[in-house]
């Protein structure tokens, strides 16, 4: 589900370069998503390949890595998958491992204060 959009560092936790782009939060998406060619920008490595389903129900495989995040005032690791050029999504995964909830009412992400086990 679509929600709103945030500006997002997106780095290499290795080299630490980094670039900021406007992201989707989307909590129909479990994983963030960012253009191929941004890994090959900031140098992150793909680790492997997955098979994801799309909103549309197609089966997709697309390479994955491990990029650092920052938004709302959170920063952190996560896996992220690289897909198709202009494609900016910041999912679930992303969102729980920042540490962070979504407010539909204000659309912004807020910190989780004291997060469940």
């Amino acid at each position: 589900m679509e929600i709103f959009r945030v500006p997002l560092e997106i780095g290499n936790p290795v080299n630490q370069r980094t670039e900021t782009v406007e992201a989707l939060v989307d909590t129909g998406a479990v994983f963030s998503m960012a253009p191929s060619s941004l890994s090959q920008t900031l140098g992150i490595e793909p680790v492997r390949r997955d098979s994801f389903r799309t909103a549309r129900g197609e089966s997709i495989e697309y390479p994955t890595g491990w990029a650092s995040f920052s938004t709302g005032g959170q920063s952190g690791q996560a896996r992220v998958v690289f897909g198709p050029e202009g494609q900016f999504l910041l999912g679930v995964t992303t969102l729980a491992d920042l540490l962070l909830k979504v407010d539909l009412i204000e659309q912004r992400l807020v910190p989780v204060k004291t997060p469940r086990l």
